[in-house]
């Protein structure tokens, strides 16, 4: 059974991140969705190879561009939730609901600002001064396990 949070992957790069971001959402009930354009196509082998067997269990729904999800979010009345290292509230000062989509940008450059704006929340996990960033599977895992775990999924 898929819970009503879900998670969003802005234009991914990296095949392997994103089928790795797959598997975790299947095997932990999870939807989740792409923004497209992608930087590869979902016949992309690193895709599989992360994603293994997984990728038939995943609930996924693509989005033709961010205008696409926007309208789509707005018609389903869910928070978003923006993961970013430009952010200042930590991820584990926030309370998460059940409708929440955690939005995860583009391996190579985050969002633009217009989706940074869209946002109605922006989080970041405190890393240690002179680290820029996790690997955006790794980040996912994180804020994600802790939006279950306040929602006793």
């Amino acid at each position: 059974m898929t819970s009503p949070f879900r998670i969003a992957l802005y234009q991914p790069d990296i095949a392997g991140n994103t089928g790795t971001i797959l598997r975790f959402a299947a095997c932990m009930g999870l939807a989740v969705d792409i923004i497209e354009p992608a930087g590869f196509t979902l016949s992309d082998r690193n895709l599989r190879r992360a994603g293994m067997d997984y990728l038939e269990m995943a609930s996924l729904t693509r989005h033709a561009d961010w205008q696409a999800f926007e309208a789509w979010r707005v018609q389903s009345d869910r928070r978003l939730v923006l993961l970013s290292t430009k952010a200042a509230r930590p991820y584990t000062e926030f309370i998460f609901a059940a409708d929440d989509i955690l939005l995860l940008g583009r391996e190579s450059a985050g969002v633009p600002d217009h989706v940074h704006k869209a946002a109605d929340e922006r989080l970041l996990i405190p890393m240690h001064a002179g680290a820029r960033s996790l690997n955006v599977a790794l980040a996912t895992a994180m804020v994600a396990g802790e939006a279950l775990r306040q929602l006793g999924g």
